[in-house]
């Protein structure tokens, strides 16, 4: 066992030496290099990227796509994921996904599929970590509410961008480059086409498209079994010929989307055209019926969701009418420098709103409508 040891210990020498022997004054070049070496035509090259609102010197290790991922996860918005709902509001357990959970598996589904389709991890993780970091508190429930109450236009891919160009930082924004800005501003597809049929819905970069499709293989396997979790729903119901295409377990669905996704497709026209099989398309479209018609309309999901939405309500008509305490909010939430005296009201309030962690818009609802018992 000794011996073994010190033999281990030996190769790991070797192997320091060469490494600390290979190593560049300037890491980013070489990781371009490697990029250049291994990507496919369709990949994005890190030193091909558009660039960023505001020019920045280059980091001497990371490429452009590697600060900007470090960027998103350093944020608070992504801090505050693990407390937003996903289906099923957090305080219900802890098994269940939060909207970082869900991030961190369209991240590994969007990856896995980039790094088999040689295309540019760093981008595709970038985009997939930033999609999602606009969402409201409560979910989709949220994202009604501020539709009603704000404005009819809200969507919470166009409040990720606002969140990475204007929010974050005190309002000077995380400066991401132009890929990752368009990956996440397009990964949402509501009940669409999984494949949009118009080219302006979809990102100009091929990892942007890969995040779209794992964005829904993600949901529509964790979702599912949060409902089975949670007893929405009972394995009987899911339809039978989604079982046998898509697969039982969460590993076979997983597993068999992202396969059919990479060997579906391939190049045409001198693009890359990513494809589903007929048979997987169909049962992608029909489990998501499914979830839709008995998960998230379910009546025990939506009579948690009224409930949410009127706490939204409430709490955005009091913080309309209300400056001195939304002020001394905006500073705990360190939003503080994205109220301006040129933007309404109503703006920095549906801002504020939906950087709101669940847990934090109870816990203000209830300081703010609840008695406070006498001493």
């Amino acid at each position: 066992m000794k011996s073994s040891g010190m033999k281990l210990e030996v190769e790991f020498d070797k192997a320091r030496s060469v490494r600390e022997h290979n190593f560049s004054p300037d890491i980013h070049d070489d990781i371009e290099r490697l990029e250049n070496e291994f990507l496919s035509p369709y990949g994005r090259l890190s030193s091909e990227t558009p660039g960023r609102i505001r020019p920045e010197e280059a980091c001497s290790i990371r490429t452009a796509f590697q600060i900007d991922r470090d960027r998103i996860v350093f944020s608070n918005a992504f801090r505050r994921l693990k407390h937003k709902t996903q289906v099923f509001l957090s305080p219900m357990g802890d098994m269940y996904r939060t909207r970082l959970t869900h991030t961190l598996e369209v991240a590994q589904i969007a990856r896995t599929i980039a790094r088999a389709m040689h295309l540019n991890e760093d981008l595709t993780e970038a985009i997939a970590l930033g999609h999602d970091l606009g969402h409201t508190p409560f979910g989709h429930s949220g994202e009604t509410a501020l539709k009603e109450i704000y404005s009819a236009g809200f969507a919470h891919n166009e409040q990720s961008l606002r969140v990475v160009d204007v929010i974050e930082n005190r309002g000077r924004g995380l400066n991401l480059t132009y890929a990752v800005r368009d990956g996440i501003l397009k990964h949402s597809k509501g009940f669409g086409n999984i494949i949009p049929d118009d080219p302006n819905e979809q990102p100009f970069t091929m990892e942007g498209k890969i995040v779209r499709f794992a964005d829904i293989m993600a949901y529509l396997n964790h979702d599912l079994e949060d409902a089975l979790r949670s007893g929405v729903i009972r394995e009987y119901q899911i339809p039978k010929h989604c079982v046998r295409i898509m697969g039982k377990t969460h590993a076979e669905r997983a597993t068999g989307m992202i396969r059919d996704l990479v060997y579906s497709s391939g190049p045409e026209d001198g693009e890359l055209k990513l494809n589903m099989s007929d048979d997987m398309c169909e049962a992608m479209i029909s489990m998501r019926q499914f979830l839709y018609d008995n998960v998230y309309r379910s009546s025990q999901v939506h009579a948690e969701f009224v409930k949410a939405k009127r706490v939204i309500t409430e709490l955005y008509n009091f913080f309309i009418n209300d400056g001195k305490m939304l002020d001394r909010e905006l500073i705990k939430m360190e939003m503080d420098g994205c109220k301006t005296a040129e933007q309404p009201i109503e703006r920095t309030v549906c801002d504020f709103i939906a950087s709101m962690t669940d847990r934090y818009a109870l816990e203000l609802y209830s300081n703010i409508f609840f008695p406070s018992p006498m001493v």
